[in-house]
């Protein structure tokens, strides 16, 4: 995957016009040790630096129409304070109102900790607190620099779609022990692509999986599979930004994996961004098809509802006898007791739909969504220009479907209460998602069907 990639180039991409981009990234890659992101338990501070990791955004416009941006982050999430301050510089310095800003993250656990993303998570020390305060200072600066630059970097260029198909995800809840092993083993191995050229040359490669990014658990920055993926794409594509999706991976794993052994764990997730690459770069020099526009983006949110919880009584009867973590939590829950008089029954769900012409659509999802979500809709809107993914907006919660509620264990079962939820969600929580995916998806039909 070298030079060769650009002399079969020309023959694989189609001619398109009408459409303007333009792609910035900046380094976030800390200077100082910091608080480690993804993993309960002891606060891990970084040892080393594998290599950078990035923030990147692709704007793009139809013709003179208002841009959209894409923004993804080597990072674990956002919390809705960080989305609400990102979002909100956004549209103050840049004009970008909040349907047309996406902000997804890879979900990387070899990242640091920012602001009060997984709160529950982590206690710091003074110094510990202080090191990650100044980091999500830079984080935010970062945010409204690549999105301005990337708006300033617009051009004329062509914009082209395909999918490719790669092999690292595994079913994790099947791999959990013998009483798993019942458990279906449901993936998504599409590997979509958006590339987006001009001069000859490629300006942009989005890509994404269903993956989480946990091939890695030691000390070390790094943007795991995912970002050596990105840089094994960068380095054969001179000029080009990639920029990395987190799809639906709430319950899948890069398997096998390495613990304990940190520089074999490195060679592996490396091995595993190498393969996800190649997926990419043989789309990219096949035949893709060029999108036409029209540019669409909508928004909308839903309430998902929370099944009851603990009573105060149960919580303060429960607390004395819990540390770390679940010591936490139920102090969250008692100060919910105490200043709002209960626990709250539902959450906040935002969705986003952006259609760029009738040959792709592309579902934005909040939180950690299993798998189901993106089968079930590219089930019913049409598996090849259908691109589905979670990890957008706040890190709200695991987001199950009904199958994966009804079977139970961590994902949207046992884990809601690491996110500060009282209970899991009630047992129409992928209708109510359905509903509201519908409704967007009906709002942009007509225009991009030509109608």
């Amino acid at each position: 995957m070298k030079g060769v990639f650009f002399l079969l180039l020309l023959s694989g991409l189609r001619v398109c016009a009408h459409w303007e981009a333009g792609a910035a990234k900046a380094d976030i890659t800390p200077i100082e040790s910091v608080p480690l992101a993804g993993y309960g338990g002891k606060t891990r501070m970084s040892a080393r630096v594998d290599h950078p990791i990035w923030i990147k955004a692709l704007a793009m416009r139809e013709g003179t129409g208002a841009p959209v941006v894409l923004v993804t982050a080597d990072l674990v999430g956002l919390s809705p304070k960080m989305v609400e301050r990102i979002a909100g510089d956004a549209e103050k310095k840049h004009g970008v109102p909040r349907e047309r800003l996406i902000l997804n993250c890879s979900h990387n656990h070899s990242c640091p900790v920012t602001e009060d993303v997984l709160w529950l998570y982590y206690e710091f020390s003074t110094e510990e607190k202080s090191a990650k305060d100044r980091y999500t200072e830079m984080v935010y600066e970062r945010y409204a620099e690549v999105i301005g630059r990337a708006l300033a970097n617009i051009a004329p260029s062509e914009v082209f779609y395909e999918q490719g198909l790669a092999g690292v995800a595994v079913n994790r809840r099947r791999s959990r022990g013998a009483e798993t092993k019942k458990l279906g083993g449901q993936v998504d191995q599409d590997v979509p692509v958006l590339a987006i050229k001009a001069g000859g040359g490629i300006k942009a490669l989005v890509f994404g999986y269903s993956c989480h990014t946990t091939a890695l658990g030691g000390l070390s920055i790094s943007g795991d599979y995912a970002c050596f993926a990105q840089v094994e794409l960068e380095r054969s594509f001179p000029g080009a930004i990639a920029l990395f999706v987190q799809n639906c991976g709430g319950d899948a794993n890069p398997l096998p994996r390495i613990r304990g052994r940190e520089a074999e764990a490195v060679e592996l997730a490396a091995m595993y961004g190498k393969v996800l690459a190649e997926a990419v770069g043989q789309v990219v020099v096949g035949k893709m098809d060029a999108l036409t526009g029209p540019l669409q983006a909508v928004m909308g949110e839903t309430e998902l509802l929370l099944k009851p919880g603990l009573s105060v009584e149960e919580v303060r009867e429960r607390l004395p006898n819990l540390t770390g973590m679940h010591r936490r939590e139920f102090e969250h829950f008692l100060r919910q007791y105490e200043t709002l008089g209960s626990l709250p029954d539902r959450v906040r769900y935002p969705i986003q739909v952006w259609r760029l012409g009738p040959k792709l659509t592309l579902i934005g999802l909040t939180g950690e969504t299993v798998v189901d979500y993106s089968l079930k809709f590219k089930a019913s809107n049409g598996w090849e220009n259908t691109w589905v993914f979670g990890y957008n907006n706040d890190l709200l919660s695991y987001v199950p479907s009904l199958r994966v509620l009804r079977e139970g264990g961590y994902e949207g079962t046992t884990g809601m209460y690491e996110y500060g939820h009282r209970a899991p969600y009630t047992d129409d929580v992928e209708e109510r998602i359905g509903r509201k995916v519908e409704e967007l998806l009906q709002a942009t039909a007509g225009r991009s069907s030509g109608k």
